[in-house]
């Protein structure tokens, strides 16, 4: 048994207690219970999860092309922010329950 497996194993346990969720390979994040299905949610909305995320592995991100022009004024359309412009190449899947953050090249 090696430190690696313990630490699976512990991360494991505290998932399926409900304090944690994982949202991705070797991403975990701190959750709460829903007040609406009692099923446990990250604290942190997905797109500050997954940006934090590929920031910790060194991908750098910026608004994408939606945010920017919803804050320039050229749309009403508000982004829901599951969009994410990149530099560089990502494939990581990051999400939880069916909802997946997807890429976009930045500009």
């Amino acid at each position: 048994m090696s430190d690696f497996d313990q630490v699976g194993r512990a991360l494991r346990n505290i998932a399926k207690n409900g304090r944690l969720i994982r949202v991705g390979y070797g991403v975990y994040a701190k959750a709460k219970k829903s007040l609406i299905t009692g099923e446990p949610v990250p604290v942190v909305p997905l797109p500050e999860l997954a940006k934090e995320a590929l920031a910790r592995l060194g991908i750098k991100t910026a608004p994408s092309r939606m945010e920017k022009d919803y804050n320039a004024g050229k749309t009403t359309q508000v982004p829901t922010g599951r969009v994410i412009a990149v530099k560089g190449r990502v494939s990581r899947k990051i999400g939880y329950g069916g909802a997946y953050v997807s890429y976009e090249p930045a500009a």
